[in-house]
């Protein structure tokens, strides 16, 4: 009996000491291991996430997903794309299925406090509004007393949406969908009178619209939403990792380092540039990277200026200004942090 004992203690403390193995192999660790980030996305969200024709994911937040694959295998496409839902893209995160989530998800405090996730930047700053057929004559979202409004359940929308109509003491009807494109479908269709999600979300789904000049997006934003990332908590490692990544983009972009111009940049004699490039100074060694980490990401992916222009800007069909999302030293909220 006191063998059975012994032996069954030997055996509990050596699945104790596996676990603790795997509990301390770095996220960075497995996804080298494996040879590929794993990325959950949206599954058809114009400008942040769609796919082509030719297969091929494109779309800013796409954007970051390359950006740290570029940062940690000098190659952009060695990421597996994982499209989700608006019910399932916590659930990935939290059950470590994906390494991290790019999906215009918005960062609140329930969220970061208690959902087992964490938030390392934001790469889009939005506002939630309303999407209206131009018949209906509604100038603003007041106008709205009464009226059926799409929305995607299980999301911070059907609140805001809740809050923004109780605040103003308005009556309205919700139709509740599982998904976005099943909302707006349903407005095309005149089966409610608006629908209502993150504003530059509205300019993507419209563009999926037999007659989009017949529908109208309200100047009203009735929330605030800061879009970024969300990967597992307990990885600090991690976190850092995708947040420089981030940061990067946008030193290069204030420092006029682009996708065409880093190659002759690391001739450049200004120190930020140096450091940034890895010239001078060993930063990538304190993300589990190589000191070229940011001149990979600008060569493959460019600075966020030109992710921005090229996805969601003047560049693309969206033709969304860069407003809050410009550099802080334009008015924006975009801080790029110093590396040194």
């Amino acid at each position: 009996m006191k063998r059975l004992k012994h032996l069954a203690f030997a055996g509990l403390a050596a699945l104790a000491f596996a676990g603790a193995a795997a509990a301390q192999t770095s996220t960075l660790d497995r996804v080298k291991a494996r040879g590929e980030l794993i990325c959950g996305n949206h599954i058809a969200l114009p400008g942040f996430g769609i796919q082509g024709p030719d297969g091929r994911w494109d779309g800013l937040d796409i954007d970051l997903c390359r950006a740290v694959a570029a940062a940690i295998f000098n190659d952009p496409n060695k990421v597996k794309f994982v499209p989700t839902t608006p019910q399932m893209r916590f659930v990935v995160v939290q059950s470590g299925e994906v390494d991290m989530l790019a999906r215009n998800a918005t960062y609140t405090m329930s969220r970061d406090t208690s959902a087992g996730m964490s938030w390392p930047i934001i790469n889009y700053f939005d506002g939630q509004g309303f999407m209206v057929r131009k018949s209906l004559g509604v100038t603003e979202a007041k106008g709205l007393d009464g009226a059926s409004i799409c929305v995607t359940q299980g999301t911070t929308t059907e609140l805001n949406l809740a809050d923004f109509f109780r605040a103003n003491k308005l009556k309205y009807e919700i139709i509740g969908f599982a998904t976005n494109e099943e909302g707006v479908k349903a407005l095309e269709a005149g089966r409610c009178d608006a629908f209502t999600t993150d504003s530059s979300g509205l300019a993507a789904e419209r563009l999926k619209f037999s007659k989009p000049d017949d529908f109208v997006i309200l100047p009203t934003l009735i929330s605030r939403e800061p879009l970024g990332p969300a990967v597992k908590r307990g990885d600090e490692s991690w976190v850092a990792l995708v947040k420089w990544v981030h940061y990067a983009m946008l030193n290069a972009e204030e420092l006029g380092v682009t996708k065409a111009n880093v190659d002759e940049q690391l001739k450049s004699g200004n120190p930020e540039v140096k450091r940034l490039l890895g010239v001078e100074g060993k930063f990538g060694e304190g993300l589990g990277l190589s000191n070229d980490w940011a001149y990979r990401i600008i060569k493959h992916i460019g600075n966020y200026g030109e992710s921005f222009e090229r996805n969601v800007g003047g560049g693309s069909k969206l033709q969304l200004k860069r407003g809050l999302n410009d550099l802080a030293s334009k008015g924006g909220l975009q801080y790029p942090h110093p590396i040194r």
